[in-house]
């Protein structure tokens, strides 16, 4: 097999685990393997740490990760499709990210020029489809049990993804284990360079299920 051959077939395991990341392990650690491994490939083995300064210039990293940035801001703030919805960020600039489909240019500035006052009021997973189509890369599955992220794309490279981050927590275990909502409730919109925390719109819903600082784990 040749060099070629293994770059293409880091890139396909990449997409898969960037769209079900549970699957494939806990937290980030297999992100950053096929990352780490493409980069190898590509003879910039440096690159990933060098985006990982970029992430904690903005915010976006701490000493738990990116993961540790959602835990405290939204519930279930370790939800892996959060997680890698910033890694695909990073996977699009360098070329690895295989969308499902691209918005054209007037439907991507239509949607950035809407979102943010549309998501000043609460909205569910429907919405967002009936809204703004299907996403261009769905992280998480398709069932209304889930929580899930997801993201569009224009056809400009540098223009940022819009990330619609949709939340379906779970019932007191002494009562279910199933979530306990119909389906995912949208939480916040995220797109664009600015400092993390300040990238995000949250609907009234995210705002009130953003967790209390003493209940953050130490």
């Amino acid at each position: 097999m040749g060099v070629d051959e293994i770059h293409a077939y880091l890139v396909g395991q990449l997409n898969s685990a960037l769209r079900r990341p549970g699957m494939f392990s806990q937290g980030d650690a297999a992100l950053r393997m096929l990352m780490d491994h493409l980069l190898f490939v590509e003879c910039r083995p440096e690159a990933l740490a060098e985006e990982q300064l970029a992430w904690s210039s903005r915010g976006a990293w701490t000493s738990t990760g990116v993961a540790g940035l959602f835990q405290e801001l939204m519930p279930g703030g370790n939800d892996q499709n959060c997680v890698a919805s910033v890694y695909a960020e990073f996977a699009r600039r360098r070329g690895w990210l295989r969308p499902d489909h691209v918005l054209s240019a007037d439907e991507y500035h239509a949607l950035r020029a809407r979102v943010r006052p549309w998501a000043q009021e609460d909205r569910s997973w429907a919405d967002v489809i009936s809204e703004f189509g299907p996403p261009s890369i769905l992280f998480g599955g398709t069932s209304t049990l889930y929580s899930k992220t997801l993201g569009y794309l224009g056809e400009d490279p540098d223009d940022p993804m819009v990330f619609f981050h949709l939340w379906n927590g779970s019932t007191p275990a002494s009562e279910s284990t199933w979530p306990k909502l119909e389906e995912p409730v949208l939480l916040a919109v995220r797109f664009g360079d600015a400092p993390f925390d300040k990238a995000f719109t949250f609907t009234p819903e995210g705002q009130r299920r953003r967790p209390e600082p003493d209940s953050l784990c130490c």
